[in-house]
């Protein structure tokens, strides 16, 4: 009878710890290495010696902006809160996390199948479909003429964010979360709702940090599952 009430007790604590790491979430960025991650550089296919233009330094993640290209998760995930806190330490600049990633290099040969959530300086927020698509409020408003929509080179691609005034200064740092339910995407920079999209053409994939031409810096890179979006 002891025995049981000792496994008992055992399954309750670590029940309750499951939920707690689940509602804490868990880090895909270890803080050492790339490890969970894998990078598509398409300028390295020629040149073994080519430096990778992601590092890790003092505990960051780091794009250095050249050569251009994607760091990738290794696993497929679906139905998340990803929360991103990052910051440009120098002139302002590019970057982005792309979401329901697949096929690589689906864009410009460089681009991989998905949404992108940007992260350029004063555009924070914007989607720019990349062979997927995504519907929201406003649509040609903030896209352009509906004819010229599309996911494929020459086509309107790029959805406007809801403002362009919800980032710090430059050289602090951002906090960008991105929800991924179903066929639904959300993004807020700093606490300020900037995007939200719905029947997108994908509702799973692979991760994806942009290397574009610009040095940024990540300090958290933490995801936790959900089932029901946030207001």
């Amino acid at each position: 009878m002891k025995n049981c009430y000792l496994v008992l007790i055992a399954l309750i604590f670590f029940a309750c710890g499951e939920a707690a790491a689940g509602k804490k979430g868990k880090s895909l960025f270890n803080g050492k290495d790339l490890k969970g991650w894998h990078v598509d550089v398409p300028a390295m296919d020629n040149d073994p010696a080519l430096k990778g233009p992601f590092i890790v330094r003092n505990g960051m993640l780091v794009s250095l902006g050249e050569p251009r290209g994607h760091l990738i998760t290794d696993k497929i995930h679906l139905n998340y809160r990803l929360e991103v806190e990052y910051r440009f330490p120098g002139k302002p600049g590019n970057c982005g996390v792309l979401v329901h990633s697949s096929t690589p290099r689906a864009l410009y040969k460089m681009f991989p199948q998905s949404i992108e959530v940007q992260m350029q300086h004063q555009s924070a927020g914007d989607f720019w479909c990349i062979a997927e698509d995504i519907t929201t409020p406003d649509m040609e408003a903030r896209r352009g003429p509906r004819a010229e929509w599309g996911g494929t080179e020459g086509k309107r691609r790029n959805i406007k964010n809801l403002t362009d005034d919800s980032e710090n200064p430059l050289g602090e740092w951002n906090t960008m979360v991105i929800e991924c339910l179903g066929r639904e995407i959300k993004v807020w920079v700093n606490g300020d709702l900037v995007n939200y999209g719905y029947d997108c053409t994908a509702d799973r994939g692979q991760i994806a940090i942009q290397a574009e031409g610009s040095e940024v810096e990540f300090r958290k890179i933490v995801m936790r599952p959900i089932k029901k979006l946030s207001e």
